[in-house]
């Protein structure tokens, strides 16, 4: 699979323009994506802005954090309560 050619930046930058254009389909022709994709795009990041985009960039990476950390607790709880359940 292809890595990704645009960033969501970018991809709010191109659905713009093509609100600007005539068709989506110059839009599509010029930027050299599927139609497919580009109704994705839209369908995900309609209505959004840049500043919009990096807010979710930024809660996405710290719900990852926090899902670390979770884990890591779940982790320490478990092996506590196995120690603690042996009998001494």
């Amino acid at each position: 699979m292809k890595g990704k050619k645009y960033s969501p930046e970018q991809i709010v930058k191109i659905l713009r323009e093509a609100e600007g254009a005539k068709t989506a389909r110059d839009v599509i022709r010029r930027y050299g994506i599927t139609e497919q994709t580009f109704y994705r795009w839209k369908k995900v990041y309609a209505g959004m802005e840049v500043s919009d985009i990096r807010k979710l960039k930024a809660i996405r990476e710290e719900n990852t954090q926090l899902k670390k950390l979770v884990a890591d607790q779940a982790l320490k709880i478990s092996l506590l309560e196995e120690v603690n359940s042996k009998k001494w």
